[in-house]
């Protein structure tokens, strides 16, 4: 396959079969980290892009600012970088320091707020200042991830589609919720062309976009702050809420039983798969999205030091199976 473009390069059609943790039915864990941008933000960051390309509203050589935890800053900076337009990144504390080095060497200007919002996160302050920027420079494109419906409409057009076009047969999809764009645009395409399929969001304790109480939460990728507007909670079947010690614990088996490292939400989703496996019948299939790989969270996640420091020694050790203590809720119209 030869591209024009690096962000063309979306690998859409891995995924890898699980072996050993839904022993009774099907698993298959679709890998979107596998592109120049390391993410499924790269759809996410393309989608935003190429609209506001047709509606005008972004010209050649314009200037984007935009509000990340980190994996779509990356993806931005990236697309900015090959399209001749200036990005900058607002982002937080809990991003990881090689994000924002990556950031930086796309060419991205990269602003960190430190001051919580109202929920004890950062997403108010990080979108209050991209207000005030804006105030200033009205001559700059917000894209507005959480509340732009591009943001879905590609996941339903690109991610879902694939999901149904590789795997074909989908009893159960698992997809993290952070914009929320991935799973609302999933669950749309699902209800569309498979309303069999039984959609299962995946939350972070202390997210409070599904209505949720907020508390703290140290790993970025899944759960907000602020209820993001394209959120529609009752387009999803499920949802399961996961304390960021069963994410860590199923990232740090997962790598060391399959030779595989994902980020932080994977460890969430695939978290979420066991707490619901007890209703999942004999044959099922099952598909869990990845939505990045583990080297962003090297310092963090796979670190002994700051896994020890916030969840305690035993999550660090190298042994035992994750505890899910997460909380199952019913979405608030239950479909199944």
């Amino acid at each position: 396959m030869i591209v024009d473009h690096a962000y063309d390069l979306v690998t859409d059609d891995l995924f890898l079969r699980l072996d050993g943790l839904l022993p009774h039915a099907e698993l298959f864990l679709k890998l979107e980290g596998l592109n120049p941008a390391g993410s499924v933000k790269l759809k996410t960051a393309t989608g935003l892009v190429e609209d506001a390309e047709r509606r005008g509203v972004l010209r050649p050589g314009g200037s984007l600012i935009e509000s990340s935890s980190g994996n779509l800053g990356i993806a931005l900076s990236a697309v900015c970088a090959a399209k001749g337009y200036t990005f900058t990144c607002v982002t937080d504390p809990h991003v990881p320091r090689q994000s924002v080095a990556l950031m930086r060497a796309f060419g991205a200007h990269v602003c960190t707020v430190d001051t919580r919002d109202g929920n004890g996160g950062y997403l108010g302050s990080r979108i209050a200042l991209i207000r005030s920027a804006l105030d200033l420079d009205p001559t700059l494109t917000w894209l507005n991830q959480y509340a732009n419906p591009a943001n879905p409409a590609v996941h339903a057009a690109r991610t879902a589609a694939a999901v149904l076009r590789e795997i074909r047969t989908v009893d159960y999809l698992f997809v993290g919720a952070g914009t929320t764009g991935t799973v609302m645009g999933c669950a749309a395409h699902f209800r569309r062309h498979s309303p069999r399929t039984t959609v299962v969001a995946v939350d972070a304790e202390g997210s409070v976009t599904f209505g949720g109480p907020p508390g703290p939460r140290r790993i970025p990728g899944l759960g907000t702050s602020r209820v993001p507007e394209i959120c529609r909670p009752r387009e999803v079947h499920r949802l399961v809420s996961v304390p960021e010690r069963d994410a860590v614990l199923m990232c740090r088996r997962l790598a060391r039983s399959h030779g595989l490292a994902v980020g932080g939400s994977t460890g969430s989703v695939l978290s979420a798969v066991l707490r619901l496996r007890s209703g999942i019948p004999p044959g099922a299939r099952v598909v869990a999205l990845s939505a990045d790989l583990g080297e962003r969270y090297l310092d963090t996640v796979y670190d002994d030091a700051w896994v020890t420091g916030h969840f305690g020694a035993a999550v660090a050790g190298r042994s035992g199976r994750p505890r899910h203590s997460g909380t199952t809720q019913a979405a608030p119209e239950e479909v199944r």
